[in-house]
């Protein structure tokens, strides 16, 4: 019986960056969207443990869902290919509404998202992400709120995982398999 090889972790942002960013972050969400009642879109399973910090402190009233899609499988490269897994359970229209992703490389599922959500007639749509890919996005919008802009490298812990593995870490690791 053969042994698989564990790949090795290596810190790429520490827990405690993560936190201080995030309380940096959401003091902008909570000016700008002082008065308001913005609804919070959480991207799953990824974006729950970033979603679950940001929105402790957030100081608005507001309202919070759940997407679900899949573009990676158990891959470290996306399929191409968007699909939803779980849809809304909130009216969005004439809403502001705040999209919260783990992490944008390609661009493909923002833009899908970005496609849906606006089709449903939201009073305001923005983008917050955890990790951004600027070098490798394909976008023809900008990203509203960003913790980190990130290299071209394959990341997990703090939500995102490879092979629904990873994601309980404290931190954001680099993975070499």
């Amino acid at each position: 019986m053969s042994k698989e090889k564990k790949p090795e972790l290596k810190e790429y942002i520490s827990e405690k960056r993560i936190k201080k960013r995030i309380k940096t972050l959401a003091k902008k969400i909570n000016k700008d969207y002082k008065g308001k009642n913005p609804i919070f879109i959480g991207i799953l399973n990824a974006s729950f443990v970033f979603l679950s910090d940001l929105i402790r402190e957030i100081n608005l009233d507001c309202e919070i869902d759940f997407l679900k899609l899949s573009s990676y499988g158990d891959e470290q490269i996306s399929s191409g290919n968007v699909k939803m897994l779980k849809e809304l359970n909130c009216q969005i229209e004439g809403k502001d509404i705040i999209i919260v992703e783990d992490i944008i490389d390609s661009g493909l599922s923002v833009k899908f998202i970005k496609n849906l959500i606006e089709s449903k007639n939201p009073k305001s749509l923005r983008f917050v992400s955890l990790l951004f890919k600027k070098n490798v996005s394909n976008l023809d919008f900008e990203i509203d709120y960003i913790c980190f802009m990130i290299k071209n490298k394959f990341v997990v812990g703090y939500g995102l995982d490879y092979a629904q593995k990873y994601r309980n870490l404290k931190g954001i690791y680099v993975l070499n398999s």
